[in-house]
Parts: C-alpha cells; structure tokens; sequence
C-alpha cells in the first residue's frame, strides 16, 4: 500500500497555509504595496433613477491630498460591449441608487472618502419602482436561467393532475433579498506598466474572468494582463464575476498614472457587488392517499435590474428531486431600479429547496405520512427531467442514517415556555465539473510543484490540491508544493458551482499521471494537461450527477416571546468520496450555519421609497454568530463517483446550506403549530401568531 492510499486521501490534513494566515504573513489584495500609490473612493448615486446632470469637483479637488475626480465627462472611454455593471461612469445614466457614478482619487483612505462626501452632484431624477410583487405589471418570462437552463419545463397536464388528486398543497413562499458579506471586502490594487500592460492584485474566486473583463474593457491584450490573488477571505459567490472595483482601480491608475488601490466599503457591498434576489415561490403539489406525488408546479417570481438580466434557477431543483408523472416549472422577471443580482451560495437550489421542502412537510402532514416517508415514496429511479439514470443518488441512505443518529421523531414538546418540534428537509446540489489546464513539474531536489490558476476562498483548496497530487504521484505530501492564484499559470474553472476541486483535481490528477512515466529521466520535468476533451467524465453515457444529503433540527421556540432557538442540527451527505475530512467538516457546517442565519436572521430591507437597501451593514444585517449556532454534527457516507471525475469526488461547497432552512421552518411548525411561509422567521412574525 502506497503513501498516498495510506495517508492522503480523505485524510483531516490541516491547511498548508494555516500558519501563513494566523500569523499574518498571507497578504490579501489590499496589503499589496506599490510605490506611489492613490486610493480611490467610489461614490454612489443618490437616487435610484434619473441622470447626472452636473458634478462639480471644484471643492473636492480644493482639500488635501486629492489627486483627481473622476465622472462621465471626464472618465476614459471603455470599451462598447463591456459588461453594463462594469461600464461605471460611461453615461449620464443613474439605474439604482448606490450606484458608483464618480469617483475620487487622493493620497490617502481618508482624503479620498471626504473628498467624494464633498462632491457637489445635480441629478435630474425620474421615476423609480424598485418593489418586487407577484403582479408586477412588467414581468416577463426570460429565455434562460443561470447557468443556461430553459426558463419553463412542463410535462404531462399538471392542472388536470391537480384537479384529481386526493390531497393538494397550493401555497406561496417567501425568501428576501440577502448578500453576500463575505470577511473580506472586494478590493483591487491596479499597477500600469505603460498604455497596454497591467497588472492587478485583486480579491476574487477565479482570476481568468477578471483578466478577461479588464483585457475587454480596456482593449488589451489578455496577455498583457496579469491577475494576482493568492489568499481570498470569502465570497460565497460575489467574486465569482468582476466588480466594479476591478475596472475602477484600473480606470484610475490610469488616469492618474499612478498604482491605485479600490476597498469597497461594507456598505457599498449591498449596491456593487451583487446579492440574492428574493422570491415569490408558489408550489402546488398534488398526492394520492398513499402519498405518491401525481403533480407538482413550482412558479417563480424574482427580480433583476434595468442595466442586465441575471435570472436565478429558483424551480430547478424541484425537476429532479422527487418524482411526478405531471410537473411544471416557471420563472418570471421583474425589471426594477435595483442593482443586478447575481450569485450567492447554491443560486436556484437553496432558496428553491425551502418552497419544495417546506411544501412537502405540509403535504406529509396534511397526508399523516411520516416526512421522511413521504420523500421516500417519491425517490425517482431515473431523473425526472431528463430520464438519464444518476450516476450515484443516496438521498434515502441519508434520510435513513439521519433519521438513526438525530434520533427521529420526537413529538414535540413543552419545557416551561419554550416549545420544542424537530423537522427534516432534502438537499442536492448538481455534480459538475468544467475543463481546466494544470502542469505538474518535478525538480532535482525531489520536492514537486503544481501550478493551476485555482482560487482558495478559504475553502482549503490548495491543501486539497496538494493531497490529490500526492496520492497521483504516491509521494509525501510535504515534497508537493501548489502555486494558484495567478492568471500566469495554466487557466482553470473558478471556485463556484462547488465545481472547484471537481474541475482542478482532474486536470492535475491527469497531469501528475502524465509526469509518473517521466521521473526517472533528467530533472527537472515538466508535464501539462488540458482536460478539455474529458471533461464529460470516463463514460459518454449520458447520466445525472448530484450530491443529496438530509438535514434534520431540532428547536425551542418562546412561547411568550416568539424568539427560536436553534438547539441542535445534524446533517448527513452523499456527496462522492470524501477528499479531506476536516476541510469537508468545515464546508458543511459553513453551509449549515448559512442555512440558520438564512432562516431567521438574514434579510436585506428596502425602502421602496427611495429605492434603497437601509440595513446596509452587519449592524442592521444580521447574520449568525457563535451564540446563534448549536452543536452542529455532520456525518457522510462513502461513495465513489467515477463519472464526475477520476478523484470520485463530488462538490460539497453548497450543499449545506440547501435543505437547512427548510428543517428549521419544518422544525418551528412541529414545535407551535405555525407555519411561516416568509423568510426568515423572526420573533415577530411568530408573536403575533403564537
């Protein structure tokens, strides 16, 4: 038995930087220093519609330190089909309030943020609607959603279906707007090297697609721009595309002819970085007596913005995750005076799983069939929407070992004032994986080198790289060393989609295998592979590859005061073999505890008024902390996917977070009786009911 099989794989290896990041020594884009360097300060719109008529920069250019103002009559030129997020101070246009429609340049932080509150701005503002509704006269169906899904899927007759079904669930769920926040804020610093080479150090979860927006807008040579971001302090999907701060930085730099560092500050997250659309979900669901689903419809209504369209996959996991003779699926768009969404933390399936989940505990009760039961019943042999058979599916395998660990079912209780239920919810989140380049090289000194233009948003990435390399090469893993992070070395998929570890490890497993044959040559040697032409997996059969897992909560709810408490949470996953088991643990509790804050405490508020989010920092945008979180437990079982990739391994970055507000609200019903249909579930919403 090799080292590698012995040691490596699924193995609770400690990230290899661990030490670099509790001891400072990992530098994040901002700490980058440059000789000279400005800061710049965006300054947003204050309105939510209309056009800037004037801006006028005589006092601001006046104070301290400012080195230049920046707006559309006076910012370069970009190029004509750069992305319309990304055009900032193109034209006159103001689409939503917080938009960065000027810009302030200065030798410090602080000389540019009271150079840009000392602008002198003059709008001619128009009318706003920026409040979504299930009628809103202007919505419309989009041709796709993310990620290229059809919009609508419909098969069989869904309305007959309901008409003769013995028991039917028809009820409308709720989730709001909520971002991203990640610890650490979008920040880029840019660095000229004459009119046409550049160089950025920037804060993002894949360094091609920032490489290629800055060559586009720009119109450079992509190899002409390099891209650098070696540690990420999160992202949960806001940096999966380039912000505005990228193109600011750059813009600037330029302008003044000076390096140019951009932070975008907590508040100015909620308007420029992107964020979860919120939801109006309606679900019928049509059964038997026995509970066998004769239909289900699940219609979604969500918003975008008036400058792009970005439409969430809300309905996409109900194609797939039970089965139903009769199904439809819709999405309908609202074009509002709002800034874009875009994606956040298992886009489509988490904020659709809590309509399908929470809908199937009202049908298990209204039935009297046990929950997990009733999911049983359902589980489909081949994929519902496509007919392909899966290439592994064990939803049920973790209903059944949940159900054994969490201990269920309890009925629920009282403890003085607190009333205490247990509810269970499904998880899934698809298998993918997308092409990627990776060299693996070995040097004189026996010590070997990965290099892959992989992101490590804090997922251990480059830790789980180098365990993959190892066992390939069946060497100790303290002789790999992986270099990521850098749009220098050979291109890869992003870390999104929980799409990351699938994408990269096929490339370097393929890499290392090429280089094996080659190691008792001449050193050093180099091989690189390109996974282009077998990124369908080892088979051309055509199946349906998901990860599942169950999660079940149990919760105390004052009775007096409607305040919950989450008090302990199990998840269990099939999600492939396992890489490493302590950056796995992490991952789904990541999720889990996502899940609680998504449940009870996140919501972004907006005052339709004047079209904005007031809650704009994590003083008024609560998201769960230590005290909000239990015991979380997470177990998996042991799988082997040869379809997704050689590793076997499916994506675990989001999953955790799919099914957990769904247990909660399950969870909350069974302990009082109420069901709240409108995330999240604070006290008052319960006060007033209980």
């Amino acid at each position: 038995m090799s080292v590698a099989e012995r040691t490596l794989i699924g193995a609770p290896v400690d990230r290899l930087e661990g030490r670099e990041k509790v001891t400072g020594a990992a530098k994040y884009a901002y700490e980058y220093e440059a000789a000279n360097v400005v800061h710049v300060v965006g300054v947003a719109a204050t309105v939510p519609s209309g056009r800037v008529v004037r801006v006028d920069a005589e006092s601001a250019l006046k104070l301290p330190g400012v080195v230049a103002v920046l707006w559309h009559a006076t910012a370069p030129r970009l190029a004509g089909d750069t992305d319309p997020e990304l055009a900032i101070m193109q034209s006159d246009r103001v689409s939503y309030r917080g938009q960065w429609i000027a810009a302030v340049a200065a030798e410090t932080y602080a000389a540019a943020s009271a150079a840009g509150r000392a602008l002198r701005i003059d709008y001619e503002e128009a009318e706003h609607d920026s409040v979504l509704t299930a009628d809103h006269p202007a919505l419309y169906t989009p041709e796709t959603v993310n990620p290229g899904f059809p919009s609508e899927t419909s098969q069989g007759d869904v309305d007959a279906a309901l008409a003769q079904a013995d028991v039917v669930v028809d009820e409308t769920y709720r989730t709001p707007t909520e971002h991203n926040n990640a610890m650490e804020p979008h920040a880029t610093l840019a660095v000229w090297d004459g009119d046409d080479t550049l160089t950025v150090y920037d804060s993002n979860q894949g360094v091609r697609p920032v490489r290629q927006a800055l060559a586009s807008a720009f119109s450079l040579d992509p190899e002409n721009v390099r891209v650098i971001s070696p540690h990420v302090g999160g992202g949960f999907g806001s940096k999966g595309t380039p912000r505005p701060n990228v193109i600011l930085a750059a813009m600037a730099a330029k302008v003044v002819g000076r390096p140019a560092k951009v932070a975008v500050t907590r508040q100015q997250m909620f308007s420029v970085t992107g964020y979860r659309t919120p939801t109006i979900q309606r679900v019928r669901l049509g059964a038997t007596r026995d509970g066998r689903l004769t239909a289900i419809a699940h219609d979604v209504v969500e918003q975008t913005s008036m400058l792009k369209e970005f439409a969430e996959q809300t309905a996409v996991v109900t194609r797939m995750l039970y089965a139903a003779p009769n199904r439809r699926t819709s999405h309908k768009l609202a074009r509002l005076n709002v800034p874009t969404p875009s994606w956040m933390r298992a886009p489509g399936e988490c904020p659709g799983a809590y309509a399908l989940e929470s809908a199937m505990d009202e049908l298990a009760r209204a039935l009297d069939i046990d929950p997990i039961e009733l999911r049983i019943r359902n589980e489909p042999e081949l994929d519902p929407e496509s007919g392909n058979r899966f290439s592994t599916r064990n939803l049920v395998g973790c209903l059944r070992e949940g159900a054994e660990r969490f201990g269920w079912k309890e009925p629920p209780s009282r403890d003085g004032r607190w009333l205490v239920g247990t509810g269970v919810a499904a998880s899934t989140y698809p298998a993918r994986r997308q092409p990627s380049q990776a060299i693996a090289r070995a040097d004189a000194d026996g010590s070997f080198t990965i290099g892959i233009a992989a992101a490590d948003i804090g997922t251990g990435a480059r830790t789980v790289i180098a365990q993959i390399a190892a066992d390939t090469l069946e060497v100790e893993l303290e002789r790999v060393h992986v270099e990521l992070g850098d749009s220098r070395l050979p291109p890869a998929m992003i870390a999104g989609g929980s799409m990351g570890t699938s994408s990269w490890g096929a490339a370097v497993v393929k890499a290392c295998r090429g280089l094996r044959p080659r190691l008792g040559g001449e050193l050093p040697v180099e091989v690189f592979a390109d996974t282009e032409e077998d990124a369908g997996g080892v088979e051309r059969e055509p199946v349906s590859s998901h990860g599942f897992g169950a999660q079940f909560v149990e919760v105390g709810v004052d009775s007096d005061t409607g305040e919950v408490r989450v008090s302990r949470v199990l998840g269990v996953f099939a999600c492939g073999r396992i890489m490493n088991a302590k950056t796995a643990r992490s991952q789904f509790i990541g999720g889990i505890t996502m899940g609680l804050g998504m449940a009870l405490l996140e919501e972004t508020l907006l005052d339709g008024r004047f079209g904005a989010f007031v809650n704009h920092d994590l003083a008024g945008y609560h998201v769960a902390v230590n005290a909000d979180v239990p015991a979380i437990e997470v177990h998996w079982l042991d799988e082997f996917d040869e379809h997704v990739n050689p590793m076997g391994a499916k994506g675990i970055g989001e999953i955790g977070i799919v099914g957990t507000a769904a247990a909660v609200a399950n969870a909350i019903h069974d302990a009082t009786g109420i069901r709240v249909r409108e995330l999240p579930i604070t006290p008052a919403k319960l006060a007033s009911l209980i």
